[in-house]
């Protein structure tokens, strides 16, 4: 009987450092040098001989965020999830990302806010995974590069991505225009990583080789991000990290907020809106937003802070996911990463993480004794595992925005009514609330929450509060 999805899961996660690792091919090459290549990358370094990660910007990702990550100027969070996995690929990487400047995180648990709906909730319950790291995606990313290519077997090399070569039903090369080059450079590979984001070309160069696509799924977000850093002043606000988030309701527009505390004595501060609702470049807007649709927090930093350049947008069209495990003809030689293979709503902060967990899962085939001729299907079923967690829950909170028409999963009325009721009581209990936590940081799989106790306390809270717990007579599924 194959392991349950929790259980993967949990297997997946894990902080634990494999004991045992051996090396099964000659060279690997990953196209993309973002986080989920990177991850790839150091995983591969215990299995290949050689290494080469092909990445098209050649910028300093010191300096500020690449022109290859459209999104890389907005806030991005490293959940508890990812921050496990990082430090078990890089031991000791967040004490160095402390050393190097990001922020230490205060004593008092309650300097971190959350507001939904507009009531200030409990604050996040602690996950026992050390200091939370937080800090702008291009200090994380360039700390991750660095301690990437410190490898020996790791190489890094600027280009374009240009297509794949097939041979005896496996990939067998990738191709790539050099940087300032204009023929392509074969580079001949026992495994190919494509880590090159949502945008990846991958589904093109199968369809053109006589391969099947990988089914895509899409849920149309329409999402509007803008984003904006200040100089972090305690004469204008004793802000660390707040979280707002408003569902769309009666008299509510769907809103999410976010101030983090990040390196270089700053806040990095997020206003987010959908479909029509879209903040502008224009500081004027942005600053009228702040006051009148957050907490004041926002406001104060936004009128009296001392902005730190522009204000910088985003827009988000759509969550997707490609469904490689889908496919019965797969070639070998071949494998998918990060966005490359699902990219969520940015707001839940799924997307780093979940490139860790794809590592991981890529660690665990390949300490498998896989069969390096055959289609890599054991790592695409294990990515499914975390992409399906990360999807269900981001999804489901997608799917109320009035402008999202599905498509609705099965049994979706049943679940919408219990989560409903298990995010109400998680508001104001602490046991619910650390249970559900573990959940959206992707720690614990959302299986774990309809496990009997968790119901049963879920059930009973809400009958206490004088909220109705029987379960909907019209209950069915769309379709």
């Amino acid at each position: 009987m194959p392991p349950s999805p929790s259980r993967l899961f949990s297997e997946i996660a894990t902080a634990r450092r494999p004991a045992e690792t051996r090396v099964v091919m000659r060279r690997a090459v990953v196209l993309g040098g973002s986080i989920a290549g990177l991850m790839a990358a150091r995983v591969l370094s215990d299995h290949a001989d050689d290494v080469l990660i092909i990445e098209r910007d050649s910028s300093d990702v010191d300096d500020g965020p690449r022109p290859g990550v459209p999104q890389g100027s907005q806030v991005h969070a490293l959940l508890p999830s990812g921050q496990v996995q990082l430090e078990r690929w890089f031991p000791g990487i967040v004490d160095e990302a402390l050393a190097l400047g990001a922020p230490p995180p205060p004593s008092d648990q309650g300097t971190a806010k959350i507001f939904v709906n507009g009531e200030l909730g409990l604050p996040p319950a602690a996950t026992g995974t050390g200091p939370a790291l937080i800090t702008t995606r291009p200090f994380l990313e360039a700390l991750v590069r660095r301690r990437t290519l410190a490898i020996d077997n790791i190489r890094l090399a600027y280009g374009r991505a240009d297509g794949l070569v097939f041979a005896d039903q496996r990939v067998t090369a990738a191709r790539y225009v050099p940087d300032g080059g204009t023929e392509p450079v074969v580079e001949p590979a026992d495994l190919v990583v494509d880590a090159m984001g949502r945008s990846s070309r991958l589904s093109d160069w199968l369809a053109d080789n006589g391969w099947p696509r990988p089914p895509m799924q899409r849920m149309p977000i329409k999402l509007n991000y803008a984003t904006a850093l200040y100089k972090q002043d305690a004469n204008v606000s004793d802000t660390w990290v707040v979280v707002y988030h408003t569902m769309a309701g009666k008299g509510r527009s769907a809103r999410i907020g976010g101030i983090n505390t990040v390196e270089g004595g700053r806040w990095i501060m997020l206003i987010a809106g959908y479909d029509q609702d879209r903040p502008s470049r224009d500081v004027a807007d942005f600053t009228a937003r702040c006051r009148e649709h957050y907490p004041h927090m926002f406001g104060d930093i936004a009128e009296h802070g001392e902005m730190i350049g522009g204000v910088v947008t985003y827009h988000q069209a759509d969550s997707r996911r490609r469904d490689f495990h889908k496919l019965d003809r797969l070639p070998a030689g071949l494998v998918a990463a990060g966005d490359a293979v699902a990219s969520f709503n940015p707001v839940y902060g799924q997307g780093m993480t979940s490139a860790t967990l794809h590592a991981s899962c890529l660690s665990a085939y390949l300490r498998s004794d896989p069969k390096v001729d055959e289609p890599a299907r054991a790592y695409f079923d294990q990515v499914r595992v975390i992409v399906d967690a990360a999807w269900q829950i981001s999804t489901s909170a997608d799917i109320e925005l009035p402008h999202v028409d599905g498509p609705y999963p099965p049994g979706y009325k049943v679940t919408k009514w219990f989560g409903d009721l298990l995010f109400r009581t998680s508001l104001t209990d602490p046991v619910l609330s650390a249970r559900l936590n573990r959940v959206t940081t992707m720690l614990d799989h959302p299986s774990t929450l309809s496990r009997p106790g968790t119901l049963l306390r879920a059930l009973r809270l809400g009958l206490l509060r004088g909220r109705s717990a029987a379960v909907p007579a019209d209950v069915h599924d769309h379709g």
